[in-house]
């Protein structure tokens, strides 16, 4: 959706007022949080899409861990998912079974279970999950609470959205093609469970809106600013290329349009970089704002894990505008 339909709508509602709701809609976080006990809480999220690859049972698996990602970003566990399927109603099932066969199996890596779902005919093929988390309500991970002087930590590089829009015009070669899908297959599994164990402020995943636009979200909700280093991102292979060229999805102009008022970005920078910082990713990593003295031990704990994150920027009182992108 329109990043910019999606938030008038969304600030159209009305603020919500039942005490255990401990996390809503009003801060645009990346799931809701509903209060069971002093000592539980459920973590819901929900997302599906249309394919962003060829193969059927790779796309289920983007699509499952793309749904499990919010539950990592809150700081929950995932228990249960629900399958959400469109699929035509004269379609090959042996597709659809690869499909589901994909999304399945990453789930039970993440040691969540399936446990129904709901399918409508639909001419064009979208497929995703609607996933159920617990979480302790004293240690709810939020995109609100990042505060100045904290570092900014990236746990993946960016380019999903550029190059599966290259290779829909078949202009990725195949050790692309590799990097493109084991990022996207990748759970946050490992980055959400090492940022419980430090002075962690706010993480939000990026996803759609691309790294502005959930960054700006973090900094809204947050109140505060967000200095973000262009030359400290990094990005897959093949990305740079593709938007040197201009080949981006629809959704990176949406991204542009809904968040660049409050950006500024620094002559320095390439346009193809600054392109790429608005591209929407699928299945992306998580933005982490970190206290100073727990940066470095959080970077060795992600690099323990195989997770190679990078710092990309700070965070800083609000000065003008929300992000700085030097």
């Amino acid at each position: 959706m329109n990043p910019v339909l999606l938030n008038r709508v969304l600030g159209s509602l009305p603020r919500q007022t039942s005490q255990n709701v401990l996390v809503g809609f009003n801060t645009s976080d990346d799931a809701g949080v509903y209060k069971l006990d002093d000592s539980s809480a459920l973590v819901q999220t929900v997302d599906f899409f249309t394919p962003i690859v060829d193969d059927p049972t790779t796309f289920g698996a983007v699509a499952a861990a793309n749904a499990l990602s919010d539950i990592y970003a809150m700081g929950g566990k995932p228990l249960s998912a629900l399958a959400i399927t469109c699929y035509p109603s004269n379609g090959n099932p042996e597709v659809l079974q690869q499909i589901m066969t994909g999304g399945l199996e990453k789930i039970r890596e993440a040691g969540c279970v399936v446990i129904g779902g709901h399918s409508i005919a639909d001419d064009e093929i979208k497929f995703g999950y609607a996933v159920t988390g617990l979480v302790n309500p004293n240690h709810i991970r939020t995109n609100a609470g990042a505060q100045p002087g904290d570092h900014l930590i990236l746990t993946k590089k960016l380019g999903t959205g550029v190059i599966s829009t290259a290779l829909k015009k078949d202009l990725v070669p195949d050790e692309q093609i590799v990097a493109l899908v084991e990022s996207m297959t990748t759970l946050n599994a490992a980055a959400g469970h090492a940022v419980n164990r430090y002075e962690v402020h706010a993480v939000t995943d990026v996803t759609g809106f691309g790294l502005l636009g959930h960054a700006l979200e973090l900094a809204k909700a947050s109140q505060v600013s967000l200095e973000i280093d262009h030359r400290a991102v990094d990005f897959l292979p093949g990305a740079l290329e593709y938007a040197q060229q201009g080949i981006f999805p629809g959704g990176q102009k949406n991204n542009k349009v809904f968040a660049s008022p409050s950006v500024d970005v620094h002559s320095s920078v390439p346009a193809e970089v600054e392109g790429l910082l608005y591209d929407p990713q699928t299945s992306g990593g998580l933005l982490i704002s970190v206290a100073p003295k727990h940066r470095e031990k959080l970077l060795n704990d992600l690099l323990t894990s195989d997770v190679r994150a990078s710092t990309i920027g700070s965070v800083a009182a609000f000065n003008q505008s929300r992000i700085w992108v030097t």
